[in-house]
C-alpha cells in the first residue's frame, strides 16, 4: 500500500487545477490518499477588489492553460466580478472538516463539487448557507446535522488538521498548496507538486505505483 497526504484549500485555483491528477491517484487500488485542508485561505478575508479579481481571472487562464479545466463566464462574473465578495475559506474547509469526521472517505468528492460550485457554476463557495446546500445534494445529512448544530468538535478539529498541515509544510520546506506528501517507512517526504499538472494518465507510472503502470499510457 502507498500512502499519501494531499494538502489543499478550497479556494486554490491550483488545486481546482490538480483535481483530475488527484481523482485519478484516488483511484488507484494499491493507493491510501490522506486529503488535508490547510487553512491557507482561511481568515483574513480579502475583498474582492476589481485589482484583486483581474489578478485571479489572469491566473486562472494559465491553470486553464495548464490543466484544461474549466474556468466559466459565470465564474467570472458572478464570483470575481462580486464587489461585496470575499476571498475566504474559512466556511468551506469547516464543512469540509464537517465531512471528514462524518464520511471521510467523502471529503474529496466534496471538495471537488465546491470547486465546481465556484469556477464552473459561478455561485459563492464561501456562504456557509450555499455549502449546506452542496453538501445535502451529496447526502452528507451527519456532516449538515454537525454545520447546522454549530458543534465545536468542527472547529476543533479543523485546528487539529490545521496544525497538523502546517507541521508537515514547514518541516519539509513546502510553500504553498497543492502539495503531494509521500510516506515512506513512516517518513513524510514532499513530491514536486508540477507531478500534480502533468497528464494523469501517467501519474501511477511517474509515481511508481504498479508495475503495469507504463503500459497503461501507450
Amino acid at each position: 500500500m502507498h500512502e499519501f497526504f494531499y494538502l489543499y484549500d478550497p479556494l486554490c485555483g491550483w488545486c481546482y487545477g490538480a483535481a483530475p491528477a488527484v481523482v485519478k491517484l484516488e483511484l488507484e487500488p494499491s493507493v491510501m490518499l490522506h486529503p488535508l485542508a490547510t487553512g491557507l485561505f482561511a481568515g483574513g478575508g480579502r475583498s474582492m477588489t476589481p485589482d484583486f479579481a483581474a489578478y485571479a481571472w489572469k491566473n486562472d487562464q494559465r491553470i486553464a492553460q495548464l490543466t484544461g479545466q474549466v474556468f466559466s463566464e459565470a465564474y467570472r462574473e458572478k464570483v470575481l466580478g462580486d464587489p461585496a465578495g470575499r476571498f475566504d475559506s474559512t466556511a468551506a474547509t469547516r464543512a469540509l472538516t464537517a465531512v471528514h469526521l462524518t464520511e471521510p472517505a467523502k471529503e474529496l468528492e466534496a471538495m471537488h463539487r465546491i470547486q465546481l460550485l465556484r469556477y464552473v457554476d459561478g455561485q459563492d463557495n464561501t456562504d456557509p448557507a450555499v455549502l449546506v446546500s452542496v453538501l445535502r445534494d451529496l447526502g452528507l445529512d451527519e456532516a449538515v446535522a454537525l454545520l447546522e448544530s454549530d458543534d465545536p468538535g468542527v472547529g476543533e478539529a479543523m485546528a487539529t488538521r490545521q496544525a497538523m498541515a502546517e507541521k508537515l509544510m514547514q518541516g519539509l520546506g513546502i510553500r504553498g498548496v497543492p502539495a503531494l506528501v509521500r510516506l515512506e517507512e513512516g517518513r513524510p517526504v514532499a513530491l514536486p507538486n508540477t507531478i500534480l499538472f502533468e497528464e494523469p494518465a501517467t501519474l501511477a507510472a511517474r509515481l511508481g505505483l504498479r508495475p503495469d503502470a507504463e503500459e497503461d499510457i501507450r
